[in-house]
Parts: structure tokens; sequence; C-alpha cells
């Protein structure tokens, strides 16, 4: 029987990171991952499954002393973001540095910041790291959680936190009620060449029942697409000969960046919409997809998650220092309200964004283009825009006077 603190399931982004934020706090912690992380592609070729890091999340990141080696890989900032209807005059743009920002975010493969995170947290001597590693059985005991592994390793600990993704084993051992609903697209995503360079601009065009972006990598001509289509037509796109789905999504993309050539497999995964009813138990706290999963039309999906870890590191350290025991849920409850509010309102107004874009209705797309235009040239709008889009509305009062990345 192994002891812990705390017990983190899943040794994705978000649980690595957690994991990573409470060392040095005087408590033992172990990450327990099913497979071991990616390794770094032999060929160089670009994985295809990427996130749009705000300035928010890389105040964490940096915290965690863990950018230095995500920028030592491979990273693309992007400073500045244009959107547009399709065949209409509706448009959106702005740019980091007229509100004194050179960037937005970064563009940047998962496996990169999971692999910077594992090795940070390998190097911790109070980190315990088990993969691969399998939960088989968990008992809710009333001073600490035993949890029984595949291999018949036992472990104990005074707070589990599930970081196990949207299908959560922990989540649903807990008997915590789910609610969820389908979006109705499937995503599809791949690595493309474009005849023009992307200048570092993430762009995104909105056409009847489809969503596509590009999003720039850290070479000039190379793009990560995710185009959000409904499943009969992603389907029928994923199975097209590569120079016509090449063509395809060129037209698609109003000829922006030119001709496109794609250069990875082409993958699709369904969208669907999760809001776990509570985020917290008796010694259990949900993060990230395991809590709340959204669409990936505004790419914060992964900075939810690590606000949710930036906000559940203050607590369990704010509890420790006053001595309280922080796996009840009496404590972990601020957390709880938290969270739930900030995935409650980026939950909703996604809905309706996508709602507002969703089909050609004549009606409806004026309204969006009228709505459009308007944000684009009223004054005070655009700053609103993109202090939300850097996450900066949701940074943690702790990480707030971690210098804002210029």
């Amino acid at each position: 029987m192994q002891s812990f603190d705390v017990v983190i399931a899943g040794g994705g982004m978000v649980g690595l990171a957690l994991a990573c934020g409470l060392q040095k706090s005087g408590l033992r912690i172990a990450v327990l991952e099913q497979r071991m992380p990616p390794q770094t592609a032999a060929d160089g070729a670009y994985a295809l499954r990427v996130s749009a890091i705000n300035a928010a999340s890389e105040c964490l990141l940096r915290h965690l002393d863990v950018w230095p080696a995500i920028e030592a890989q491979r990273i693309s900032p992007y400073n500045a973001m244009y959107v547009w209807d399709k065949d209409s005059f509706g448009n959106i743009h702005f740019e980091g540095e007229a509100y004194g920002f050179s960037r937005l975010g970064h563009i940047i493969e998962n496996d990169v910041i999971q692999r910077a995170l594992w090795q940070r947290a390998e190097k911790a001597k109070d980190i315990t790291l088990m993969a691969p590693a399998v939960l088989q059985q968990v008992a809710w005991g009333e001073n600490e959680a035993f949890i029984t592994l595949d291999d018949g390793t036992m472990l104990t600990a005074r707070l589990v936190v599930g970081a196990d993704g949207a299908h959560s084993w922990l989540r649903q051992q807990a008997d915590i009620p789910l609610t969820f609903w389908d979006y109705g697209h499937h995503a599809l995503v791949a690595t493309v060449r474009t005849e023009r360079p992307h200048d570092g601009v993430a762009r995104q065009v909105f056409h009847g029942d489809g969503i596509l972006a590009f999003l720039p990598l850290a070479e000039t001509n190379l793009c990560s697409i995710v185009w959000s289509l409904p499943p009969l037509q992603a389907e029928s796109m994923l199975a097209l000969p590569e120079e016509d789905f090449d063509q395809q999504l060129a037209i698609a993309f109003d000829m922006h960046l030119g001709r496109c050539t794609t250069l990875s497999a082409r993958q699709t995964h369904p969208l669907t919409g999760r809001y776990a009813r509570s985020f917290a138990a008796h010694r259990l706290a949900l993060v990230g997809d395991a809590a709340h999963t959204i669409h990936p039309l505004a790419g914060q999906g992964v900075n939810l998650g690590l606000m949710d870890v930036a906000t559940l590191i203050a607590e369990i350290k704010r509890l420790q220092g006053q001595g309280k025991d922080f796996g009840q849920h009496l404590y972990l409850r601020r957390y709880e309200r938290q969270r739930k509010h900030s995935a409650a309102l980026m939950l909703a107004s996604m809905q309706g964004f996508r709602a507002l874009f969703n089909g050609e209705n004549p009606a409806k797309k004026l309204l969006r283009d009228v709505g459009l235009t308007l944000a684009n040239h009223l004054p005070g709008v655009k700053p609103v825009l993109v202090r939300q889009a850097m996450g900066l509305n949701d940074l943690p009062e702790w990480l707030a006077h971690t210098a804002t990345p210029q």
C-alpha cells in the first residue's frame, strides 16, 4: 500500500500541469497514466492534435517553468485573428499589437506540451509517475480514498483528481451525473501546406453547416486545419481522394491562402458538449475534459482545463496552509463554484455563437453579418474580445501578478 496526498488520474496536459503546480508544497503526489507520453516524431511530422494556448495558459506554463522546454521543441505564435462569413460581407479581424500585445497566443502540438510537462514532473522528487497504470477500483473512505490498479498495486490518497478525459472513469465511479449534447458535427483535422504564407494569423470561416479554421504552424506555409462538419459530410470529405479534398478545402476557405496540399492523414472525431453536474465530491475533484467539453470553434477547451488547474492549485495550497483537510467536499466547494461558473459561461456563449452561425437562413445570415460588422467597427468592442481570446478575464488572482505576455 503506497500512501499519497494527491493522486491524479490522467497524465495528459491538464493532469501533469496540476502535478507540477503542486510540487514543493509538502505534498506527496502521484500521476497515473495509461500510456507513456509520445516521443518526438522521427520524421519531424506535426501531430494532428494541436491547441491554441492563450496568454492565461502561457502564464501558468511559465509559472510551472515548462515554457522554455516547450519553446525549445516547436511553437507557433499568432498575432492576429480573422473571422468571416463565407459569401457575405460579415467579418471581423483584430491584432494583438493594436492593444499592446505582441501575440494573442500560440498554436502548439498537444504532444509537445505533454512531453515538456512529463519531463518536468520526472525531475520532481515529490511526484511519482506511474505508466502504464490502469484504474480498476476506487473506494471512498472517510479520511482517504483507496485505489486499486489492474496490476494489483494499491494506493491511498487524501484527494483523488479526475483528469482522465471526457469519458472519465472516476466521474462514473463517483456517480456524478453528466449533462451532454451532440453538437451534430464531426471535427476533421489535418496538416496542410498552403500556397501563400499564413503570416502568423489564425483564420476561421463560417459556411453553411460548417466551420473551417486554419491555425498557423511554425513553418510559414504550414497550417493545422480543424473543419467542423455534419457527420455525413465529414465522412464524405474523409473519403475523398487527396487531390479532390485539397480542392474542396481551398474553395471552402475562399482561397485565402491559395491552393492547399494535405501533408498528413485526415482524421475525424465527433463533437459533444459535456458539463458535469458536480466538479467535486468527497475526496474527488474533476478538472479539464472530465468536468466539461466544448465545441472547438473558439479553441478554448484546453485553456479552460488549465484554468481549472490554476484554481485547484491555489485552493489546495491555501487549505494545506490552513491545516484543513482539502479532500473534504465542504472545502472543495469553493473550487467547484468558481470553475462551474467559468465553464457554464463558456459553454453558453459557444452554444449561442454556434447557433447563430449555423445554416444559411437569410434572416440569420443578415443578423450575424451585421453583428460581425458592428463588432469590427464599434469602439470598445475589440479590446473586450482581445482580452477574452487571451483568457485574461479568466486568469486566477494568484497568477495575475505573473507578467502578462507582451
